[in-house]
């Protein structure tokens, strides 16, 4: 039975404030990538690939990062992807010609890779089932505020300076976010213990026990992936192709970024009172739809609108796939289990900004951003049918039919 003292005020410190310095740190060093490639002699499309590395590493490092989750614990296996990147991002600092930046930032999405999958473990363990939406929203828009305003102290970082100081500015912070992990305590929970207690299975028994999941389930994860990240790709090549300046497009993507950061707790909780796919469809359709809008827009009004409301379909969404994977994972297999899990997302949100630079590569940026905009249709069709089958969270109705909820899930927030 999970502890009654659990509440998301009691794990702010331990949870969410590490998460938040460590994603600043990441959404200040995401934007220079490219351009830290391009100051290195690489051509466009070079810069952009050392750019998709970081995806790559993340991808690379899902599986065995729930493997090390469960081995070390959570948060020594934090301290280990923290020291880690500390020398990836020095490699990154460091580079002097394009492939050891190259090698330097896919290893550094590994670790980012681990430190995200060993909070989002933790925090299932421990958090009251009552409040694991609003718990699991919250640790994803701490992502989202990261990538927010990381890129503005980025900016100001690099200002009068080499592209490569930002590199130090992320070792900065993920310094700052290891330190908050090792003195901060943890907030115990007896469910935990008894599940790091349980006999320890490999990853290809997890996957084969569960595949059934993997297969229905993880499919529309993957498609929420691509989407979700397809989002990022398409607003810069359309503003692009409307002729609009890189000042007005960072201004337009800004805007987004604040719509998106303002609604990750309450679509929690309304993923915790009404159920999980109250916001998980809506989320998938909004982001849809407005994907198949964008190729109407012609200019910067119609474009920041459209903009906005993917903000606001993307930001609702906010951990409802980790709340997902928390909702379906085995407690005795969790760790692992959301590994696998999140490389259904992660190789989805490598997959879809592929399709549409595909198709402009083709000379069709229109028909690629349209097809996208039907794979998020699809996906909350995907997720309408295959969310109620596995899930007792689903909705008010299927929650009724699933286990009752223990006294001490029903904690309030504090």
């Amino acid at each position: 039975m999970s502890s009654p003292r659990v509440s998301l005020k009691s794990v702010a410190p331990a949870v969410f404030l590490p998460a938040l310095v460590f994603e600043t740190g990441m959404g200040a060093l995401t934007p220079m990538i490219a351009l830290s490639g391009r100051a290195l002699g690489a051509s466009v499309g070079e810069a952009g690939l050392v750019l998709a590395l970081l995806g790559v590493g993340q991808i690379l490092g899902d599986v065995p990062a729930g493997a090390l989750a469960a081995r070390l614990g959570d948060r020594r296996a934090m301290l280990v992807a923290a020291g880690v990147a500390i020398v990836t991002l020095t490699g990154c600092a460091m580079a002097r010609t394009v492939w050891q930046l190259g090698l330097a930032v896919a290893a550094t999405g590994a670790t980012n890779a681990v430190f995200v999958l060993a909070r989002q473990a933790y925090l299932t363990e421990i958090i009251p089932m009552a409040l694991r939406a609003r718990a699991l929203s919250t640790l994803g828009g701490m992502s989202r505020v990261g990538a927010f305003i990381g890129p503005f102290i980025g900016a100001v970082v690099v200002h009068d300076r080499p592209v490569g100081a930002v590199f130090w500015l992320t070792v900065g912070c993920t310094i700052a976010a290891g330190l908050i992990v090792l003195l901060v305590p943890d907030v115990a929970a007896p469910d935990a213990d008894r599940a790091r207690r349980s006999p320890p299975v490999s990853v290809r028994s997890v996957v084969a026990r569960h595949h059934r999941v993997f297969l229905t389930l993880g499919v529309a994860v993957f498609l929420v992936g691509s989407v979700r990240a397809t989002r990022q790709t398409v607003l810069p090549l359309w503003a692009e192709h409307l002729g609009l300046n890189p000042s007005m497009t960072s201004v337009v993507f800004g805007i987004a970024g604040l719509v998106d950061t303002l609604t990750f707790y309450p679509s929690g909780m309304i993923m915790d009172r009404a159920g999980r796919l109250w916001i998980a469809v809506p989320s998938m359709l909004v982001l849809g739809i407005t994907q198949g809008l964008l190729p109407l827009t012609s200019g910067p009004v119609s474009l920041t609108v459209v903009a906005m409301l993917m903000g606001f379909g993307n930001g609702i969404g906010a951990g409802i796939l980790m709340t997902l994977g928390a909702d379906v994972a085995p407690p005795q297999a969790r760790s692992k289990f959301l590994g696998v899990w999140r490389l259904c997302a992660d190789s989805g949100s490598a997959g879809g900004p592929l399709i549409v630079s595909a198709a402009a590569g083709l000379g069709s940026l229109a028909a690629g951003i349209t097809a996208m905009g039907a794979v998020g249709v699809l996906a909350a069709g995907a997720l309408l049918r295959w969310v109620p089958r596995h899930s007792p969270f689903a909705t008010r109705g299927t929650r009724s039919t699933g286990p009752a909820p223990k006294d001490a899930d029903r904690a309030r927030v504090r």
